[in-house]
């Protein structure tokens, strides 16, 4: 007797769960919008193993992010929309259609021409999707609004690149931030609301992304980075006040300063 492939394992007993009469009460309840949280926490920790290179965690977390992919594919059949092997099965086409210098073995001379089709190929599936709505297709397009504000401002960025809606050097990109800050600066001494703050704070914040595209550095990463600076130092700083038994509501912001001086110039942080 053939041993059980584990994806149609998983796929029954994903099936179970679901199961109105007799399945988990938690899981029956949920539909695509609850469980949408979840698949978005599962692919962050998927990041969150490869960033630490811990191989046996990136097993545990790809089988979580899997079962989101079959939690939605199995609550899709329920609809009569589709199922799992629909969702495999359109991927795989796709894939297909996007490598034909591969699968059809069309010659392809160079890296930029290879990214040229692949933009070009995109570009089509974009244009029939539009057309299926009855629309006009946008270089925004599928660009997901719920990717973090910081990763999908780069990614709005480098596709209006693509059709030369972008700065040709780098001097007018940090120019663009300056006089953002000068008008963040204006709303916080004219005393702006809290919607005009939050307008100019985002200007710049969109601007320092278009800074690290020009400079080819990921905004998403940089900023992991110095999230974890900041943690390693601030940790640091509260260990030495432990050690010296003061109280954190007796420091005062110089000798936070100080001590945070102290954690900038250990060995570690050079």
């Amino acid at each position: 007797m053939p041993k059980t492939r584990n994806i149609d394992r998983l796929l029954d007993i994903m099936a179970r769960l679901r199961d109105p009469e007799n399945g988990c009460p938690w899981d029956v309840a949920q539909d695509f919008a609850s469980i949408a949280p979840y698949t978005i926490e599962e692919a962050y920790e998927v990041a969150d193993a490869i960033d630490r290179e811990d191989l046996t965690a990136l097993r545990e977390e790809l089988g979580d992010l899997l079962l989101q992919v079959v939690f939605h594919a199995r609550m899709a059949e329920e609809q009569e929309s589709f199922d799992f092997e629909d969702v495999a099965g359109a991927i795989a086409d796709k894939m297909i259609n996007r490598h034909p210098h591969v699968f059809d073995r069309e010659n392809h001379d160079s890296s930029v021409e290879l990214r040229e089709s692949w933009e070009s190929l995109k570009a089509g599936e974009r244009a029939e999707k539009a057309a299926g709505k009855g629309e006009e297709a946008s270089v925004l397009d599928d660009v997901p609004v719920a990717f973090p504000a910081l990763m999908r401002a780069e990614k709005l960025q480098k596709r209006a690149a693509r059709v030369g809606f972008d700065w040709a050097s780098l001097g007018p990109v940090v120019e663009k931030i300056e006089e953002e800050i000068s008008e963040l600066k204006a709303e916080i001494q004219n005393g702006g609301s809290a919607e005009r703050l939050s307008d100019e704070m985002g200007d710049v914040l969109f601007s320092c992304v278009n800074l690290a595209r020009h400079l080819k550095i990921d905004p998403e990463f940089a900023l992991r980075g110095t999230n974890n600076k900041f943690e390693t130092r601030f940790r640091h700083v509260e260990a030495g006040l432990r050690a010296d038994g003061v109280r954190f509501e007796d420091v005062d912001i110089d000798e936070y300063e100080a001590r945070w001086q102290t954690a900038k110039e250990r060995p570690s942080e050079t």
